[in-house]
Order: structure tokens, then C-alpha cells, then sequence
């Protein structure tokens, strides 16, 4: 079969065939005539097999006819991160060449105005992630009652990353008539329920199981102490014929660590997360593709749709804690009918990680060792989360030697106060044994409590007036007032005087806050009196 035989107009076949394409792929096959009836579409297919083009290529030819209107786009692609929406950009502008179609790209760490100017001249196709299109519609700046095409790429990645909240509010917004075209890798429960909510009557289109790899990319995992990770990638980097490769970590600080481990040891290598600014990203990563780096250090944030041409090598410096990620990671290579190889450098503490992905591709990953350096076991623990850890060589540091060269007793400081404090005395010759002692540590502060208490309550009480007094002292002598003449500040939440003169001396002092303000103590009928007698002196007048 060849794409003329799927419906696509010449102008679509021409760019197509430009691009050296010319069997399509079977999620290609079997999608594109279903997408070019109108139908609703659930498409599964693994990584690497082409679903960007399945959905562009008939989109294209859908939107040829019609004309696009201010802040009004006519589709919509929602794609879970930067990299992958100006990927399938890139897609439209390489296949809809020969058509006049508009589309604009709404990402993070993009200027407002650049995508504000797009949207205002009318675009036919808009590509955006969720939370950049939420904050368009929310300023007023878009408007999506004519979207007639709705595409949800990669939707187990929302799932991940937590947009699906996102994605069912931008659907609430879509008119109720559309064609709706549902993609993902994997299919778990969670998506399925998703998608029976948005498609309508769908046909389902699955080539491969839900969750497998690329048939060409030759997998290995090696096991070895976690202190020697960076030793056995950069000797599986110098052994394999590395044409250029990408290195994923399970955290953001841990690529910037690697990266500049690998710069320090002479390799070419460059770095990219999340945390780093848009055209940062984008600058990195088009010279990975312009191959001005070998080596490409990423968070999870590459891991998905990113098309390397001619990717060699896939190494995984972190066990992925979810298996479906595993799959998306080596699937960046072996793309297009080629080769690649995959490698996994797994410590102890992984074999929970490892057993998971072994048991969703259905067979254990070949195991290598490094030459020149020690393996490990998957079932030790790397720490058993009560502050004791294994070494190197998986030795357990417990009960061994104190970095002051004495001998560890393995107890906190706590216990060791505990210990002293419960000890027996000493037995003295002729006397009987004394009975052991009960271990019940001593709190110091129900010990110095009662002094504190008995201290406060032998002090002689002092009115406000004279701790003002007191503090008069400090004034010059010209200055200071009489002893016997306290100084007093009257305002408006202070207490009545007499209050304060015949207060009990064992009352306690009230700060702000613990008391009711003056004016709110004073009877209403005082106001009414005082109206009263204003209303007398006005008369008398």
C-alpha cells in the first residue's frame, strides 16, 4: 500500500513524497481513511510508528476548504509538552507547504504578543498546551466555539503530568459537534474511561500492544553500586560506537549534576528539563539535532515525540519509576526501520522498578556487566529508611567505627541521654542488690517548671503606672518626674484608670489582644445621656 491509496490530495502526496516517504506506517494505513470520513478516532500505537502524521495528513486536507476567522481557530492539538507541539508545528509546516492553511504554536516562555498577533489574523490550526490555551481564554484573547476538529496527543503523558483537569475544561469549552481524535501510547484504565467521555461512536485503531518497544533497539541493563553509575556510563559511552545519545535521569538536579560530570571528563554534552527557559530548550536542542553535541542529558521532559534522526543510543542513568516510561524513553531510537541499542544502569534499591518493566514487556532485559567494575544486586537496599545505608560493595555500615575512631554504640543521642539517666548506681560491698531501675526519660522542662512558677509568684505585682515609672528613669534628670507621680498614656483602647489602680494584684497583666477596648465597655445609655446633656446646653444658649 502507498499514501496515494489512502485518499490524500495530490498537493499532501507531493510533500509527502519530497520528504522520501512513500509506504505509510499501519497506524497510518488504518487511520487516515477513517479520519478523512469524519469519524472519531482512538488510535494505540507504540512510540516511533508515525501517529503525528496520521492525524496531520488527512487534517490538512480536511481544512483546505474554509476560511479561517479572527481569535476563532477552526482545529485544535493539545499536546502535553513544548517540545512535542512544535514538533507537530514543524510537521504541518513540512507537509501543508503546498496548502494555505495558518496555524499558530501557544506554548510557556513564549512572548504574548508574537502568538496574540497569529491568533488575531485567524489561524487554521492551533497547537497548544493546556495551560497557555487556559490562560489565552481566560484574558478573552481566543475564542473556541468553531473548533470543528479536536486532536488529544499523547494523552497518557496529560494523565502523568496532571493536565487531564485541564484537557476536560478545554473540551467543556468545544462546541458539541466535532470530530474528535484521541491518541496515546499506552492505554491504561484511566485513559480509556477518558476517552469513552470525549469520543463519540469512535473506531478503535491499536497495531502493537498497549505497552511495547521498538522490535529494532537492543536492550541491556548492567547492576552496579550506585557511587559507580558515572564510571560505568562514561566506560559504556568510550566501549559502544556512540553516534549521538540521550541520557535521561528521574530528576532535574541530577541532570545538571551528570552534565557536568560529562563536560568535566572531556565529553561533548548539553542538558535540558523543565526548569529551564523556552528558548534555552529550544536552542539545545536544535544543536543535539545539528549534532554540535553528542550527548544530550534530559529529564522525562524529552521522552516524549521527540524524533531524532538517526538517534543511536538510548542510556537510562535512572531506573524509570513507571514502567510506561521506560518505553517512551528507548523508543527515541530505533525510529524509521533502524537500529538502536538501549541501556539501563540500575542500582540497588531498583529491583521493584526493574521486576515492573521486565513484567509489562513480558521478559526479563538482558543483563552486561561492566568491564572493570564490581555488579550488584537489585535486592539489596540502597537505604532502609532508618539512617543506616550500604556501602560500595553493599556492606552495611552498622555498629562499625565513629568517624573519631571509637567504637559506635548505633544509638541517636537521645537514646544514649536515656541510657545515662536509667542506669543503676553502683552496688556497695554488704548491701543488698538494688532493684533495677525503670527507663523513663526525664523532660528538663517539668523539672525547672515549678522554680520558674514560684519565682513569678513571690515577685511583687506592679501596676502599668509604675512599670512606666520605671522605665522614666531612663530620661535625663531635668527631665525626670517625681517617684510618686506615675506617668500614664490614655487612649482609646486602654483600660479605665480605676480599673488598673483597684485591680487585684494576682490578676493577670492583659496584653493587646486579650482584652475588650475601652469605648466598647461603655453603656449605651452614656451616649444618650451625654446627647442629652447637648441638647440642654443648646437651649440654655
Amino acid at each position: 500500500m502507498s499514501f496515494s491509496d489512502l485518499g490524500l490530495s495530490p498537493e499532501v502526496l507531493r510533500a509527502v513524497a519530497e520528504c522520501g516517504y512513500s509506504t505509510p506506517t499501519p497506524i497510518q494505513a488504518q487511520a487516515i481513511p477513517v479520519v478523512m470520513m469524519g469519524r472519531d478516532v482512538l488510535g494505540c500505537a507504540q512510540t516511533g510508528t508515525g501517529k503525528t502524521a496520521s492525524f496531520t495528513l488527512p487534517m490538512i486536507d480536511i481544512l483546505a476548504s474554509g476560511r479561517a476567522r479572527a481569535r476563532m481557530p477552526r482545529s485544535l492539538i493539545l499536546e502535553p509538552t513544548r517540545e512535542l507541539a512544535a514538533q507537530v508545528a514543524e510537521n504541518f509546516d513540512i507537509y501543508g507547504k503546498y496548502h494555505k492553511l495558518n496555524h499558530a504554536l501557544l506554548i510557556g516562555g513564549e512572548s504574548f504578543a508574537d502568538q496574540l498577533k497569529k491568533l488575531d489574523r485567524g489561524v487554521d490550526v492551533l497547537i497548544a498546551t493546556p495551560g497557555r490555551l487556559l490562560d489565552l481564554f481566560e484574558r478573552g484573547k481566543i475564542l473556541l466555539s468553531d473548533v470543528k476538529i479536536l486532536v488529544i496527543d499523547e494523552a497518557d503523558r496529560m494523565l502523568d503530568m496532571g493536565f487531564i483537569p485541564d484537557v476536560e475544561r478545554i473540551v467543556g469549552l468545544l462546541p458539541k459537534i466535532r470530530q474528535t481524535l484521541f491518541f496515546s501510547a499506552t492505554m491504561p484504565p484511566e485513559i480509556r474511561r477518558l476517552a469513552d467521555a470525549f469520543l463519540m461512536n469512535p473506531k478503535q485503531i491499536s497495531v502493537a500492544p498497549s505497552a511495547s518497544p521498538a522490535e529494532r533497539v537492543a536492550q541491556a541493563l548492567t547492576v552496579v553500586p550506585t557511587l559507580d553509575k558515572r564510571e560505568a556510563l562514561r566506560r559504556l559511552i568510550r566501549t559502544e560506537q556512540v553516534k549521538n545519545a540521550l541520557i535521561f535521569c528521574n530528576r532535574k538536579r541530577d541532570v545538571d549534576i551528570l552534565h557536568r560530570s560529562l563536560v568535566k571528563h572531556g565529553f561533548s554534552a548539553a542538558a535540558i528539563h523543565g526548569d529551564m527557559s523556552q528558548p534555552k530548550r529550544t536552542e539545545t536542542l536544535e544543536r543535539f539535532k545539528n549534532n554540535e553535541v553528542t550527548l544530550l542529558v534530559a529529564s522525562d521532559v524529552a521522552a516524549r515525540g521527540l524524533d531524532i534522526e538517526a538517534l543511536s543510543h538510548v542510556f537510562n542513568f535512572d531506573v524509570p519509576i513507571h514502567a510506561e516510561d521506560y518505553i517512551h524513553r528507548i523508543g527515541r531510537t530505533g525510529r524509521a526501520g533502524r537500529d538502536g541499542k538501549a541501556f539501563t544502569l540500575a542500582g540497588p534499591g531498583d529491583g521493584k522498578f526493574v521486576a515492573q518493566i521486565e513484567q509489562m514487556l513480558g521478559k526479563p532485559i538482558p543483563r552486561i556487566e561492566v568491564e572493570g567494575l564490581g555488579s550488584a544486586d537489585l535486592s539489596d537496599e540502597e537505604d532502609r529508611g532508618d539512617g543506616r545505608r550500604r556501602g560500595r560493595g553493599g556492606e552495611q555500615r552498622r555498629g562499625g567505627r565513629s568517624p573519631r575512631g571509637g567504637r559506635s554504640s548505633g544509638r541517636s543521642p537521645a537514646r544514649e541521654r536515656e541510657a545515662v539517666v536509667s542506669s543503676p548506681a553502683p552496688e556497695t560491698p554488704g548491701e543488698p542488690p538494688a532493684s533495677p531501675a525503670i527507663e523513663m526519660p526525664i523532660p528538663a522542662v517539668a523539672v525547672a517548671a515549678p522554680a520558674a512558677e514560684e519565682t513569678r509568684r513571690d515577685r511583687p505585682a506592679r501596676s502599668r503606672g509604675q512599670r512606666r515609672d520605671r522605665r522614666s528613669h531612663q530620661d535625663s534628670p531635668a527631665e525626670r518626674r517625681p517617684t510618686n507621680e506615675p506617668i500614664r498614656h490614655e487612649t482609646a483602647f486602654s483600660e479605665p484608670r480605676a480599673a488598673l489602680e483597684d485591680s487585684d494584684s494576682d490578676a493577670p497583666v492583659l496584653a493587646f489582644g486579650d482584652h475588650m477596648p475601652a469605648f466598647l465597655k461603655q453603656p449605651v445609655r452614656r451616649v444618650a445621656q451625654a446627647a442629652q446633656e447637648t441638647d440642654e446646653e443648646v437651649d440654655a444658649a
